[in-house]
């Protein structure tokens, strides 16, 4: 059995697995709260690998081992960025959101906040729809992109067919199993991926003779690689920092990770979820690091064109693994991406569905009514990305570059201000949520994110300060009204 066709098996498999958990996850639909939350039955280990797995897609397995592999360590301080934003969703967001989300009814990220301030004329979860249509839209084109481009470079098959192939399975088993689907081939698709990003680094790391003589050989290649600065100083070096670790700042406005914390079956399954998804964090993080250090050493060729970084992990994985294991490697790059995109189309369905449909049109209100558009909502959605993708418009990855920050920067500070005070009101969460968005698309237009600093730091915070004020403003004038009114 060749070595190709034996890759081949492998994700056919893997393949396979995913849509029998769609079609297992399908049977057990009996209502909306069923599609859109699994029913809120959600264990522990599924809540803590399926919302990690979903934040992170093929940016971890190709782009920060490349990222490290082109920066060298000073590249490491994604980690603790990524990190801090873990624990802000986990010990901050989680609890009370999964409690607060249970007692009101709200099945969506749009759905809570309106249900929070009161939504008189939807404008609330109209705003809160357009952004996350706006952000992931793009976003999960973005991702079908990725998805063909791997199977393309695993498979041998053609781009258009492995979108085609990745796509289709994507949206079938999202389909038929809804959020429950979701979850349990994120936890899935999430165990590839610490196992890959676990395994490889040690096997690397031990052909390169461990991690001194690693360093050794780095400090040799370039002294800058083995530096937590890079060799950056002054303003650089603090743009470069505040740019990595304030990556962390945009999870707590990821509506595809929040609505795991809403699914989880109860606050002693969360407390688990806390500890499980932490230690997942850390494997994954500066497994990918490793990766990328030890590979600089191995294959320093890649720094030079046609050479690829990001191509690291699925050439190490082809050149020094048995085709079973490297089967196994590969998949867990179309793990990465395809845990991802699932999660984003399910978030933008049920912006669709519930928020627009449901709630604001009034269509769709029994149960049966509402799966089926919950359902039918992700078939156009998912059909429209693979046409999109199978275009090869360059253009959508644009919408990658602002949708993390512009969903962080948007839903982040009044989520974490509406569950932690009683600071905000109805238009001040609306100054947060367009504030937030609208200087993260500003900042990226024109420039400053590449001349001063990473647009999700300033957008994060003028958000905050806007909501707030806002809602100060709007508590002084009711109060004047009501001595007028006296």
């Amino acid at each position: 059995m060749s070595g190709d066709f034996l890759i081949l098996l492998i994700v056919i498999i893997y393949m396979g697995i995913l849509l029998a958990i769609g079609f297992a996850a399908g049977r057990l639909i009996k209502s909306p709260e069923d599609f859109f939350l699994a029913g809120r039955s959600l264990g522990s280990w599924v809540t803590a690998i399926s919302s990690t797995a979903a934040s992170e897609s093929g940016w971890v397995v190709l782009g920060a081992v490349g990222m490290v592999y082109q920066f060298g360590v000073s590249a490491l301080w994604y980690a603790p960025g990524c990190l801090m934003g873990y624990w802000i969703n986990l010990y901050c967001l989680a609890p009370r959101l999964r409690r607060e989300s249970e007692k009101r009814g709200s099945l969506t990220i749009p759905d809570f906040i309106a249900d929070r301030f009161g939504d008189r004329g939807h404008l609330l979860r109209i705003v809160g729809i357009i952004i996350i249509l706006i952000s992931l839209s793009g976003y999960v084109a973005a991702q079908m992109t990725a998805t063909g481009k791997a199977m393309q470079a695993i498979l041998g098959v053609t781009y258009l067919q492995g979108i085609c192939a990745g796509g289709v399975i994507i949206v079938i088993y999202t389909l038929m199993g809804g959020f429950r689907a979701v979850s349990w081939t994120d936890f899935f698709q999430g165990m590839v991926m610490v196992f890959a990003l676990v395994f490889m680094p040690l096997l690397i790391m031990a052909k390169v003779g461990g991690y001194s003589h690693m360093l050794q050989q780095l400090g040799a290649i370039d002294p800058n690689l083995v530096t937590i600065t890079g060799g950056r100083v002054g303003f650089v070096l603090f743009g470069f920092l505040v740019g990595l670790v304030g990556i962390g700042l945009g999870y707590p406005g990821q509506p595809h990770v929040l609505t795991r914390y809403m699914a989880a079956s109860g606050d002693e399954k969360v407390r688990q979820t806390q500890v499980i998804a932490m230690v997942w964090g850390v494997l994954v993080f500066y497994g990918a690091g490793l990766l990328g250090l030890a590979g600089r050493v191995l294959m320093p060729s890649l720094m030079h064109p046609p050479g690829d970084p990001e191509q690291l992990f699925p050439l190490l994985s082809r050149q020094m693994l048995h085709p079973l294991l490297a089967g196994i490697m590969l998949a867990a790059i179309l793990s990465a991406i395809m845990s991802t995109v699932s999660s984003q189309l399910l978030v933008a369905a049920s912006a669709v569905s519930r928020d627009l449909f449901e709630k604001v049109f009034g269509l769709a209100r029994s149960g049966r009514a509402s799966v089926f558009a919950g359902r039918l909502a992700v078939f156009l959605l998912g059909s429209a990305a693979i046409v999109i993708a199978a275009q090869d418009v360059r253009v959508v990855f644009w919408f990658v570059l602002f949708a993390w920050s512009g969903l962080g920067a948007a839903f982040g500070p009044v989520l974490l201000l509406s569950l932690w005070t009683n600071l905000l009101t109805r238009y001040g969460a609306l100054a947060g949520m367009l504030t937030g968005f609208i200087v993260t698309v500003v900042w990226k237009l024109t420039g400053l994110s590449d001349r001063l600093i990473y647009e999700l730091v300033p957008a994060f915070l003028l958000a905050t300060i806007m909501a707030i004020l806002v809602s100060w403003m709007e508590r002084l004038i009711r109060k004047k009204d009501a001595k007028e009114e006296s």
